[in-house]
């Protein structure tokens, strides 16, 4: 037996809690998991307590850590660096921030008039919402370890050619002027100790779920019809790996929405059980949370058309480039 192999499918897999539920089900609701009935309510209970379970132990470690970068003290260090370096450090730091698309606005706000480079900004605004330490271990529970890896990676490369693609466009002429002039708030400079590190873990899970516990519940209630309802044949007419353009109609179709990582990775998990691409479903997911239409209403406030057009058309055509690498080599990631 591969104790790496147990370890994962018992810890994040969860694979007790599956065979708990197919018991609660077969036995106390008497549902036969043969049916579709049976099957999706399965789905359902068991999704949902497996990344609700995940969330909050994930959510509770990373903020502990997360508490040593607040705003102020991330628009610190980030002011430190410019060009490339500073990209890639707003890129990485952004994967260890808990916002999400419409937040990370208030945040671009307080960036770019504390004089951060707009390029800079713009890799922590695609970075923030699209990556981050939990979506790595639900992405492996969901999937692997090679594929959440590389989700995480390509992520991260995405905003750090994004923001510096535009901050080589000089568009700054393009940002409203009241953004330049918003007063830049110092903080509290005093170091928080345990005690306060883990009240401040407490209540980023509270937050959290109770900003995601209603996208969660639809997510996982869409993939459970996704997978036992639709049928596979209108799944795969529409988004099938040999349709050239499942991933653009999957990235746009992901646009009007608004929800997070975590209320899309059941719709992927069920769209690629259903014979759709690796990268056609990761391509919805990632336009779900990086260009949701709220955040790009949020952010038409605060820059001008130019200047959004430029940073959707970038992400997206990052995103669909990504989505067709993820399908061509989506063999090498099982």
């Amino acid at each position: 037996m591969n104790p790496f192999g147990w370890l994962n499918d018992q810890l994040l897999r969860m694979q007790w809690l599956s065979d708990l539920v197919r018991t609660l089900v077969e036995q106390g609701m008497g549902l036969p998991m043969s049916g579709r009935v049976g099957a999706s309510v399965h789905f359902f209970i068991y999704d949902t307590a497996k990344i609700f379970i995940l969330l909050s132990l994930l959510i509770f470690g990373i903020s502990y850590v997360q508490s040593h970068f607040p705003p102020e003290r991330t628009r610190r260090i980030l002011g430190r660096f410019s060009g490339v370096r500073g990209n890639v450090l707003a890129a990485l730091l952004g994967t260890v921030t808990p916002f999400c698309s419409c937040s990370s606005i208030p945040l671009f706000i307080g960036f770019t008039s504390a004089g951060l480079p707009t390029g800079v900004t713009f890799s922590f605004l695609i970075s923030s919402p699209l990556v981050d330490l939990a979506s790595v271990i639900l992405l492996a529970s969901i999937f692997n370890w090679p594929i959440a890896i590389a989700y995480v990676t390509v992520g991260v490369v995405l905003a750090v050619v994004g923001g510096s693609l535009i901050g080589r466009a000089r568009m700054e002429r393009h940002i409203e002027p009241f953004v330049f002039t918003s007063p830049v708030m110092n903080g509290d400079e005093s170091v928080p100790d345990v005690r306060e590190r883990l009240r401040f873990a407490r209540d980023q899970v509270r937050d959290i779920v109770r900003r995601v516990w209603l996208y969660i519940l639809i997510g996982v209630a869409i993939g459970a019809a996704i997978h036992n309802w639709i049928p596979a044949s209108l799944i795969n007419g529409l988004l099938g790996q040999d349709k050239p353009w499942s991933v653009p109609l999957a990235t746009l179709v992901g646009m009007p929405m608004y929800a997070d990582i975590f209320g899309t990775l059941p719709i992927a998990e069920a769209l690629v059980a259903r014979g759709v691409g690796l990268g056609t479903a990761l391509a919805f997911m990632m336009s779900v949370t990086a260009l949701s239409l709220p955040s790009i209403v949020m952010l038409k406030r605060v820059v001008r058309t130019p200047l959004l057009a430029t940073f959707v058309g970038i992400v997206a055509g990052g995103i669909v480039l990504i989505g067709y690498m993820f399908n061509a080599l989506a063999s090498a990631f099982t």
